[in-house]
């Protein structure tokens, strides 16, 4: 069934069941619906006073949401993707000669932005703002066609320039019904995702919640210790989030147990044996799911606590997904050979709209592919060796810094790890890692021994430093730029190792 209709119809049967929560304040299913006419209302005024299309040149509505985590966001979603209206996401965290780039190459008419607990109506081509309190009315969500587009989202591209990616109606219809069965969603599993609302992860889990009559609660900025109060204090069933989120919950617990979580899904990255094991301890009744998948595909595979988990296994191909490996001229690789990750699926977005870098996304007939490497074993499940662009070319040798950075997290005493290339006079480029360790016990000789037995001379970084505190991106991934530049600066939250 669509959102719309899914979130009309909770409403009619539980109007006052908990729908969202963010900071302390419940939105009820009637209520969230009764704000998303509320705001739907404010665009369709304030649209009436554009000047210019977007775009998407009036094939639907153009609304830029970028109010980040904020307790009206998932009303201000849900008009914002009403038929005939198309969500574009921003998030606010992103520096704003970014954002204002992201904007001019939209020319959305409207924006949406956060003012306080209020929210603020843009329109660019008039040059006014109004606050949302300005309108006082109500206009009925609506059901969209299947073929229209209703979101875009972005996504780095290689080049550094964030690459805008179009989807309609029609992928994401298929992908909640998929979902829904296979993830066990039903109305009284609440969901805490802490991830940033305006990216693919928290954002799906928001909307697979909603059309499942379920609870959703997101904060606002994820805090380890704020996390786990919440958790428990909400008896939340399933988590979604990354694994650096995972990793600072059962360090913050501290041998606490919360038996009231049941499912944990995990994408992003990889997590390591002791990612599990430290989840098993912290959420013993939890099934632990990881799920791999890129935004312009949707869902590629899934691993559960049975499958394959050596250093490369992503799992098997998700429901509905079919996977091949091809090389540079497009020939099927057998089983165990490298080379492109392609995807035949009904998940596949539409490509990209504006800002692309005309590298990453390409189809190949019925199959898609973002460029990443990898093989297929016997039985299915899918290795990954390399993403896309990330290929580190050192002394005529190609690197795969992912590869290198799955055996640093299998040493003893690693949290986490990030391996990149910079650039060297003599070898082109060099690989780098920096390591946050997991405890005082981290040794340089343990790490150097485990390199030799997992790796071949040439892939070992040729520069290692330590971090004790890793910087974050808004999205609960490690700031890869951040570390460039401390590298650079040499700055005195790294420690050289060698």
């Amino acid at each position: 069934m669509p959102l719309a209709g899914a979130i009309a119809r909770h409403a009619g049967e539980r109007p006052h069941a908990p729908a969202f929560r963010m900071e302390g304040r419940v939105f009820t299913y009637g209520k969230l619906v009764a704000d998303a006419c509320r705001i739907l209302h404010g665009i369709e005024r304030s649209a009436g006073l554009a000047t210019e299309q977007s775009v998407l040149s009036g094939r639907v509505r153009l609304i830029a949401l970028e109010t980040g985590n904020h307790p009206l966001f998932a009303a201000a979603f849900i008009a914002a993707t009403s038929g005939g209206n198309c969500a574009a996401l921003i998030d606010p965290h992103l520096p704003d000669l970014t954002r204002q780039r992201m904007k001019e190459k939209l020319k959305p008419e409207i924006v949406i932005r956060a003012a306080g607990d209020l929210l603020l109506l843009e329109v660019p081509s008039a040059g006014q703002t109004h606050s949302l309190d300005t309108f006082d009315g109500s206009s009925p969500i609506r059901v969209g066609d299947e073929a229209e587009p209703f979101l875009v989202v972005f996504t780095s591209g290689t080049t550094g320039g964030p690459k805008a990616i179009i989807r309609d109606r029609r992928s994401w219809r298929l992908s909640l019904e998929i979902g829904q069965d296979f993830f066990g969603l039903r109305p009284e599993r609440t969901t805490y995702a802490p991830g940033p609302l305006a990216h693919g992860l928290a954002l799906y889990a928001l909307v697979e919640s909603l059309a499942a009559g379920a609870e959703f609660i997101g904060p606002r900025h994820f805090e380890a210790r704020q996390a786990l109060d919440i958790i428990g204090a909400a008896r939340a069933k399933r988590l979604v989030l990354v694994p650096t989120m995972l990793r600072r919950l059962c360090d913050e617990a501290e041998g606490a147990h919360l038996r009231c979580v049941e499912k944990i899904t995990v994408a992003g990255a990889k997590l390591t044996p002791a990612d599990r094991s430290a989840a098993a301890r912290t959420f013993p009744a939890a099934e632990v799911i990881e799920y791999f998948g890129a935004s312009e595909l949707g869902f590629i595979t899934v691993a559960g606590a049975d499958e394959h988990h050596a250093a490369t296994a992503v799992g098997k191909a998700f429901p509905g997904v079919r996977l091949a490996i091809l090389d540079d001229r497009g020939n099927r690789l057998p089983p165990g050979e490298a080379g492109t990750i392609f995807v035949d699926s009904a998940l596949i977005s539409d490509g990209y709209m504006v800002g692309g870098d005309n590298v990453g996304f390409r189809r190949h007939g019925r199959l898609a592919t973002v460029g990443d490497l990898g093989s297929l074993d016997e039985d299915g499940t899918l290795h990954l060796i390399g993403r896309a662009g990330g290929m580190v070319l050192s002394g005529g040798n190609n690197i795969y810094p992912s590869e290198v950075e799955s055996a640093i997290m299998a040493a003893a005493s690693v949290q986490s790890v990030l391996a990149f290339g910079l650039d060297h006079p003599d070898f082109g480029s060099e690989l780098v890692a920096v390591i946050q360790p997991s405890d005082d016990r981290f040794e340089r000789e343990a790490l150097e021994r485990h390199l030799a037995d997992a790796l071949p001379r040439y892939k070992h970084p040729r520069k290692v430093w330590l971090c004790r505190e890793m910087p974050m991106t808004a999205s609960g991934k490690i700031a890869a730029g951040q570390l460039r530049q401390w590298i650079a600066e040499e700055n005195g939250a790294l420690e050289r190792l060698f």
